[in-house]
């Protein structure tokens, strides 16, 4: 076997050129898979990361058939006691208002909610405080607003005490949230004017609004895995709306993972599959070569058969040089992979995105590479192998 792999990179190295072309295809075909699948993963894991730091562990609930039966805060309120994977519930709704300050009018996005939308959403106060149970309990008539609806509304964000009127009702101002890019809800309400008031004064607020809870969040309890809290919580859904799981939709954190780990995996097989092609295009090409390396070496085989060589020993040979042809290509394919994504991940770098090798996609190259070489090699070899000493030393192509 040694002396096989000597003989055969003897060979290729008397050819260089025709080598190097030959292993071309092979080359493209690794760095197509290697390369592609890489940038997938790794634009994957950014997004991935940016949902998980964006969004906190939260769960959302949309009702679509209460079985004429209204959701209502008790109800959340005794789900939280029985599951012990729960941690937190939060009614909300929204509605656009009139809000008034001085002598000016401007539209607000009034979100009716109650104490713990605060921790399940993540957010941050800037001053003041935010939503208390007593506030819920009794319909205060009290908002806590965003820094845009401060600044837009009463001028400055220190406002902490100061009153604007909604739908012609006046608010006293107990809080100023904070505005956190990080943050999913503070980062798709910045530039809006924001407020948040307990939901049963925007029962009272409006006409348009009812009591009945048709959309809430929840969260996992402390230490509690996301996906075991979801099931929890879809448990009591099941019961509560007579095992209907079209009665309302659940979504999480953890079904987004899940839809885009999905979406990954169909990205990686498709390009795995177009980089397959690729290598198989390689493949044929080695063994065209290969072939050519056998008429023109033909006298030699007769004159190693000659002197005791055994169809095996041919075979092994010329086999032999089919793969190391393949995993030199190999090699040279990851290691300009390696090259491209560190340059990629150079110009990207502002971009906090790091495209690396996948280990396990070179793993799976070097032994399709392998594969190719003994699979597309073995028709030459054998060709030689099956050959008469006598015809091929009275050969004269």
């Amino acid at each position: 076997m040694i002396r096989a792999f000597r003989m055969a990179l003897r060979s290729i190295s008397s050819n260089k050129m025709r080598a190097t072309l030959t292993m071309l295809g092979i080359i493209i075909g690794v760095m197509a898979l290697v390369v592609l699948v890489s940038l997938v993963n790794g634009a994957t894991n950014s997004v991935t990361s940016a949902v998980s730091g964006l969004g906190n562990s939260q769960i959302t609930v949309s009702i679509r058939d209460d079985k004429g039966s209204p959701l209502t805060l008790g109800e959340l309120e005794n789900w939280l006691e029985e599951s012990p994977l729960l941690g937190a519930m939060a009614p909300y709704k929204s509605e656009s208002v009139v809000a008034k300050r001085g002598g000016e009018n401007s539209t607000v996005t009034v979100y009716g909610t109650t104490p713990a939308y605060y921790e399940i959403q993540g957010l941050q106060l800037a001053m003041g405080r935010f939503l208390k149970r007593a506030d819920v309990e009794n319909s205060s008539y009290v908002c806590v607003l965003n820094e845009d609806a401060a600044e837009d509304l009463v001028g400055y964000i220190d406002c902490v005490g100061q009153s604007i009127c909604l739908n012609g009702v006046e608010y006293t101002i107990v809080g100023v949230l904070a505005t956190n890019d990080d943050n999913l809800t503070s980062a798709l309400t910045s530039g809006m004017q924001v407020a948040y008031i307990p939901l049963t004064s925007l029962v009272k607020l409006t006409d348009t609004v009812s009591r009945e809870i048709t959309t809430f969040y929840a969260a996992p309890g402390a230490n509690v895995d996301i996906q075991l809290a979801a099931d929890s919580l879809e448990k009591l859904l099941l019961d509560r709306f007579q095992q209907d799981e079209d009665a309302y939709r659940l979504s999480s954190q953890s079904v987004v993972e899940n839809v885009m780990s999905q979406i990954t995996s169909m990205l990686t097989i498709l390009l795995g599959g177009i980089a397959a092609i690729s290598l198989i295009v390689g493949g044929i090409g080695i063994m065209n070569i290969m072939l050519v390396t056998v008429t023109e070496r033909t006298r030699e085989i007769g004159i190693r058969k000659a002197i005791g060589a055994s169809r095996g020993t041919i075979l092994s040979q010329f086999l032999m040089e089919a793969v190391v042809l393949c995993m030199l290509g190999c090699g040279l394919g990851i290691f300009l992979s390696w090259a491209v994504l560190q340059l990629i991940s150079t110009v990207v770098a502002s971009m906090d995105i790091q495209f690396t090798l996948n280990m396990g996609v070179v793993l799976l190259s070097v032994v399709f590479c392998f594969l190719i070489g003994v699979i597309f090699g073995l028709y030459p070899a054998n060709k030689a192998a099956k050959m008469k000493p006598i015809d091929a030393l009275h050969y004269g192509g």
